[in-house]
């Protein structure tokens, strides 16, 4: 069984079984993986606190048949300055929606991790009446690390961000501060 181990923020998680989750987690030296976590919905895991969304954690990980198993996690940094904050949760929510949308799995992206990590911190330092502009800057610039837009050419001010995006994955996001949005644009 081949056991690795790595750092990454948690972007979504869903119930898997009767005691287990499906933890997606954006990767610092592996990209956007898919785990299963055993047992993390049980009262008396270690794990289960650890894995709350947006949470950037060390982990283990074994490589399993199907899906590669989380064995074990332990939070590095949980943002608590934005956690009390609907607006800025809500931000989160938008950034880890469209960086989940817009990657594949298993492809190693440092630069985006990085950019991942540094935008968290920056929803802490900006106010509630910026996050809009800060989630357009986002959008714009993970569009442009990811070959999206090339890179030299910038967006036009009148230039909608969101439903480029929506184009790009041929859907609507989820969030639904990211939606209304992009409809009074």
């Amino acid at each position: 069984m081949n056991i690795y181990k790595s750092e990454g923020v948690v972007l979504k998680r869903s119930n898997f079984g009767e005691a287990d989750r499906l933890v997606t987690i954006f990767t610092k030296h592996y990209g956007k993986l898919t785990f299963v976590a055993k047992g993390v919905r049980r009262v008396t895991s270690k794990k289960g606190g650890s894995l709350e969304i947006f949470n950037m954690i060390s982990f283990l990980a074994a490589k399993g048949r199907g899906m590669d198993i989380l064995t074990e996690a332990e939070t590095i940094e949980t943002f608590s300055g934005w956690r009390k904050n609907l607006e800025k949760v809500a931000a989160a929510y938008e950034i880890c929606e469209i960086l989940d949308k817009l990657t594949a799995e298993a492809s190693e992206q440092k630069e985006v991790y990085e950019f991942l990590v540094s935008s968290l911190k920056k929803i802490n330092e900006t106010e509630e009446n910026l996050l809009s502009a800060q989630i357009d800057s986002f959008g714009g610039n993970l569009l442009k690390l990811l070959g999206f837009w090339p890179k030299q050419k910038a967006f036009l001010p009148n230039f909608n961000v969101c439903l480029y995006i929506e184009q790009i994955i041929e859907r609507g996001l989820k969030s639904k501060n990211f939606l209304k949005r992009c409809q009074s644009k």
